[in-house]
């Protein structure tokens, strides 16, 4: 135990959850020489091999595999401990990591999260706006904004809103379209959508709701379907909160066609009581409750 050194177990668990020295380095603000020694320093301590160094990255060994939980479950008395000391005087300062999808981080957190920053000066907001589900288990990210409430993990879940989704299309591209008078009627047209075998997420499974489309125009970002749609390149299934701020596009048979989906507030709960992490997470339900008319269109507009 002398040569034992319990920050070398950050390390440990930063190599273990991305499998890349210098990913792990740089989500410690080290450089990964450092990062190296500190594995090599636990190893020695321990008398045992827990990584398997291979080309593309690392893997636990089976003594590795032993020490992960034991790491993890120190990493929450340490964050535990933090929380209920360190909020003393409820300062809300550090970093605070949001993942969430690329639709709702750009177009509503986004304009909006400059409010956060301002009411806290030393709080260092890092926003993820990406077409991925984000592990809160290997701090991918403190909070997570999810389309479904996690089914395991230790995890607090807030429901923030339903939202709506509409069938759209530009006016560009409808002035020159056949005529869409029912559903049947789609399959004259042209479809944007996502890539069937990259959906991150069941909920994103728009079109079989529609019917039988195989879009033409696919690809993984919702902000870059929303861009080709005004443009005119066919039909596309958007979320209302979006789709209502661009003026060339219009609702197509919106008495048929509407969807409802989910956003969900995520937060490890090892993490919710930091007073950055709170702050944050009460920011974001805050803001989502101020604007929940954004969210939800009339049937019929």
């Amino acid at each position: 135990m002398g040569d034992f050194n319990w920050n070398d177990l950050k390390s440990f668990l930063a190599v273990a959850r991305t499998g890349k020295l210098t990913t792990a380095a740089r989500s410690l603000g080290a450089d990964h020489a450092t990062v190296s020694r500190r594995l090599v320093s636990l190893e020695e301590a321990m008398h045992a091999r827990l990584f398997e160094r291979h080309p593309t990255g690392y893997s636990l060994t089976a003594q590795g595999e032993r020490l992960l939980p034991l790491a993890e479950s120190m990493e929450s008395t340490a964050l535990a401990a933090y929380a209920e000391l360190a909020n003393s005087n409820m300062s809300v300062s550090g970093a605070v990591r949001i993942g969430s999808p690329d639709g709702f981080g750009s177009y509503f957190l986004a304009p909006r999260i400059g409010d956060l920053c301002r009411q806290h000066p030393a709080l260092e907001v890092q926003l993820i706006a990406m077409p991925r589900i984000f592990s809160l288990s290997k701090r991918e990210a403190d909070i997570a904004i999810g389309l479904a409430r996690p089914q395991e993990g230790r995890l607090s879940a807030r429901k923030l809103t339903d939202y709506h989704l509409k069938l759209y299309a530009s006016r560009t591209y409808l002035e020159t379209a056949p005529e869409i008078r029912d559903s049947c009627d789609l399959a004259k047209h042209k479809f944007v959508g996502y890539i069937d075998d990259l959906l991150y997420a069941p909920e994103l499974d728009y079109l079989s709701a529609v019917g039988t489309i195989d879009p033409q125009l696919k690809s993984t970002n919702l902000i870059a379907q929303l861009k080709a749609t005004v443009a005119g390149a066919g039909l596309c299934i958007l979320p209302y909160f979006i789709a209502k701020a661009e003026p060339e596009l219009v609702p197509v048979l919106p008495d048929e066609v509407m969807l409802t989906r989910s956003f969900w507030l995520i937060i490890h709960e090892d993490l919710r009581r930091l007073a950055r992490i709170s702050a944050t997470a009460d920011f974001i339900v805050d803001a989502v409750y101020k604007a929940r008319g954004d969210f939800l269109s009339q049937k019929a507009g």
